[in-house]
């Protein structure tokens, strides 16, 4: 039994349930968090170096080179069962739903920034640093995952068990486990 399998297999049921019911939320956190680490490394690498007078252009290319690594986890992984168009008609809607979702994580960094002022010289540094971490950061992100979320199961992948479903699997797996251990404690 695979790794995932096992770890399943030793949470209590009702928490178990919960787990399985909610799979796809639960991956589609998973990569957001990785997408979350991969799009803030880039943002800070050229923010503070090639692109340090561009914040917002930096953000915009971390955004982007997270949201490729987003797809490939999303179609292969998160919405795993999920489908129900081409591949090419799939990725173009995905690629389209993430870039309003790259303009919903720019806004709250570009408020920040140019309308706010809040920005070297008009405050110091370290408070323009955290100021662009909220507002890039948690809550452009937060803004745009939540928008990503509920348009990706709509219109990218918008059929259930359109692919091969491992979770029933995984599930029935689970169950005869708990089964076996039920029957030798009997």
């Amino acid at each position: 039994m695979p790794p995932l399998d096992t770890a399943l297999a030793r949470v209590p049921e009702p928490v178990r349930s919960l787990i399985v019911k909610h799979q796809e939320l639960l991956k589609f956190a998973v990569v957001g968090g990785t997408t979350f680490v991969i799009d803030n490394g880039v943002w800070w690498a050229l923010k503070t170096t090639v692109l340090d007078s561009k914040p917002v252009t930096a953000k915009a290319i971390g955004v982007l080179v997270a949201t490729i690594a987003s797809y490939v986890l999303s179609r292969e992984w998160s919405f795993r069962t999920r489908g129900g168009r081409e591949r090419a008609h799939e990725a173009a809607l995905f690629f389209l739903i993430s870039g309003i979702g790259v303009g919903i994580n720019l806004v709250p960094v570009w408020i920040s920034r140019y309308v706010l002022h809040l920005q070297v010289p008009t405050v110091g540094w370290y408070v323009q640093e955290i100021a662009d971490f909220v507002s890039g950061s948690m809550l452009g992100m937060l803004l745009a995952m939540v928008f990503r979320f509920w348009a990706f199961r709509k219109w990218v992948f918008p059929q259930e068990n359109a692919r091969p479903r491992r979770a029933a699997t995984v599930l029935r797996a689970v169950r005869s486990n708990s089964d076996n251990d039920s029957e030798r404690v009997a």
